[in-house]
């Protein structure tokens, strides 16, 4: 008879949430010789991946309206998509006040966030001309605080 091993799920496979809070304890009382590493490591990598992938979508949805509210001549709209801009820019202020060194991500999804942003409006708007590049200044400052459109 041969002897068949049955692997269960680990606490990470049913319960990441539960796993997480197993790891931060086992951190905090320095019991390294428990802990998950190989889940953590993954756990963190999501965690770096999901903050880029946020300021990136955050830095499209801005762009977008920005382009909408430059090149889009239609007044009655103006006003939700000023919201937005403010709304997208508080929300990209808070995660680089957070994590400062996720700046230098912004200026590497700046290409492809404005692609996006291109595409969309290009789509929603046809009988609109956009430009094929940004007018103005890239600069995570401005692009963050500066009223293109006054």
């Amino acid at each position: 008879m041969t002897q068949t091993s049955i692997k269960l799920p680990s606490l990470y496979d049913c319960d990441s949430y539960l796993w997480l809070e197993e790891a931060i304890a086992r951190l905090k009382v320095k019991d390294f010789q428990r802990l998950d590493l190989v889940h953590l490591i993954d756990e963190l990598e999501i965690l770096t991946g999901r903050d880029r992938g946020e300021i990136e979508s955050r830095l499209g949805v801005l762009l977008a309206h920005l382009l909408k509210r430059l090149y889009v001549d239609r007044a009655d709209d103006y006003r939700g998509w000023e919201i937005t801009i403010r709304e997208q820019r508080r929300h990209l202020k808070i995660a680089l006040q957070q994590s400062p060194s996720l700046k230098r991500f912004f200026n590497a999804a700046f290409d492809r966030a404005w692609q996006d942003a291109l595409t969309e409006v290009r789509e929603d708007y046809p009988q609109f001309i956009f430009p094929d590049l940004w007018q103005f200044s890239q600069d995570i400052n401005i692009l963050l605080t500066t009223k293109f459109w006054s």
